[in-house]
């Protein structure tokens, strides 16, 4: 059977045979099997499945599993499954694991950024919170250290150890003195690049790509963030982004950019940015950067979690009884967001008004783009600050971009279909035979209450149901 598929920015739509008749890959099943003796297969049954194409969900559906790899997808009962083992699933929603484009790890530990916390351990740690919470794959989005996170990440795909799958960016260049702050974030000098020429630009991009990295990161940004005053930092010289753009495609990689404001956005896709990193958050897209945008074939990541984040713990103190929050909270945090001095100087400071202001034009330019078809991709910036919590901010980006105008399954298409696609991960993000089996079942329907999504009852990666306490709400 052979499928074609074309990204339009919405979602991954399939120009197949009707989907829903039970569909497997006999071919693949018999390689898989060769070798080593199979395990016993996995039929999941009589659930709603949806699929990650964005088309309407599947009632009473059937998802057979076997070697970590979806085998079959069809209505219940017209999957054959000898041997298998029977998982009754009435009344749930099976949906594909969730795709992070941008996050970071190892950036955090408890409340503070430093160095320090990159380490094999915290890493690890955060990763199996992203699988917690559903999210199967994180793309760790710069300021890593060589040769850790390069190991980590072979091993994450390899599946040696517990937690989300890894792809990112090595280390990212900024400007000298400028984003991202060295005071703000604590790095080392290992964490980012700051050339001061072209040629130490080259070299830069040179020595991640030959570290392996998945993508190159520009960071062009001031960080005013919008307050009023505020005194900033210096942006990198276009000669010097203009230079890693065009080394990094000489090198075979696409190149991903922080910004804040739509002046960089257009200037940086000009140039050749692949991956809009951040969304615009100083005033409305335009029509010149939607052309811009569909005439490049350029990606957007909205990160509409990242201004939340920066005020809405301090405006809910009452989340801190929510088992589903809990479970992304280390003792640290769950104090800092008990204390009622902490909240109010979040609430009383520049910042946040700022931040809702950015978040009002950062989800008004979401919709706008993605109703003109732009690629649009997934993220939170999770992990870079102790409030983007892993996993939690995840579930928070999808009910924002709901809010923000996209229906339901609009926005979990975006999470998972587009998400792979962004990545050009071709074997997770759609239900569908020969992919991995990367998904999480959920009570209720999220198709019709996003809010459902964060009632996770399983979690199943690379075909295995997760061990450890499940997230619930």
């Amino acid at each position: 059977m052979k499928i074609a598929s074309r990204i339009d920015g919405k979602c991954i739509r399939f120009r197949t045979a009707p989907f829903w008749a039970a569909l497997s890959l006999g071919t693949w099943l018999a390689g898989a099997a060769s070798g080593a003796l199979a395990a016993q297969p996995v039929l999941l049954e009589h659930a709603t499945i949806i699929d990650g194409t964005g088309r309407a969900p599947l009632a009473d559906g059937a998802l057979l599993i076997r070697d970590g790899r979806i085998v079959s997808v069809g209505a219940a009962g017209t999957v054959a499954a000898p041997g298998a083992k029977l998982v009754d699933l009435t009344g749930r929603t099976i949906l594909p694991g969730l795709i992070s484009d941008h996050s970071h790890t190892g950036l955090v530990k408890g409340t503070k950024n430093d160095s320090a916390n990159y380490t094999r351990d915290n890493i690890l740690a955060q990763l199996k919170q992203y699988e917690r919470y559903g999210v199967l794959t994180v793309v760790s989005l710069g300021l890593n250290k060589s040769p850790l996170f390069d190991q980590l990440r072979q091993e994450q795909h390899a599946g040696r150890n517990p937690g989300a799958d890894l792809f990112g960016v090595d280390q990212g260049i900024g400007a000298p003195d400028g984003v991202p702050p060295q005071g703000m974030f604590h790095l080392g000098p290992d964490q980012v690049y700051r050339p001061t020429s072209v040629a130490e630009a080259q070299a830069a991009v040179d020595r991640m790509a030959d570290e392996g990295t998945d993508l190159v990161k520009i960071w062009v940004d001031d960080f005013r963030n919008g307050v009023p005053g505020a005194k900033g930092y210096p942006k990198i010289d276009p000669a010097i982004y203009r230079a890693v753009i065009e080394r990094a495609h000489a090198r075979g990689l696409r190149v991903a950019a922080h910004i804040h404001d739509l002046a960089d956005a257009k200037a940086l896709v000009s140039a050749g940015t692949d991956i809009i990193a951040h969304g615009v958050r100083d005033q409305p897209v335009d029509t010149d950067f939607i052309m811009l945008m569909e005439q490049k074939g350029a990606w957007y990541i909205a990160t509409l979690d990242l201004d939340e984040a920066n005020y809405i713990f301090a405006e809910h103190p009452e989340w801190l009884d929510d088992p589903f929050l809990s479970a992304g909270l280390n003792p640290d945090l769950r104090a800092q967001f008990a204390d009622p001095a902490w909240r109010a100087k979040i609430l009383a400071a520049p910042l946040t008004a700022a931040a809702k202001k950015a978040l009002a034009l950062n989800a008004r330019n979401l919709v706008t783009l993605y109703r003109a078809g732009i690629h649009i991709g997934f993220g939170t910036d999770s992990g870079a600050s102790a409030t983007r919590i892993p996993g939690f901010a995840e579930h928070r980006e999808l009910k924002l971009m709901v809010s923000a105008g996209l229906t339901p399954m609009e926005a979990l298409a975006v999470a998972t279909g587009n998400a792979a696609a962004l990545m050009h991960l071709d074997d997770r993000g759609i239900l569908l035979p020969g992919r991995w089996a990367d998904l999480m079942v959920v009570s209720g329907d999220p198709a019709a209450d996003i809010n459902a999504v964060d009632r996770i009852e399983q979690v199943w990666h690379r075909g295995a149901r997760t061990e450890g306490p499940l997230v619930t709400r």
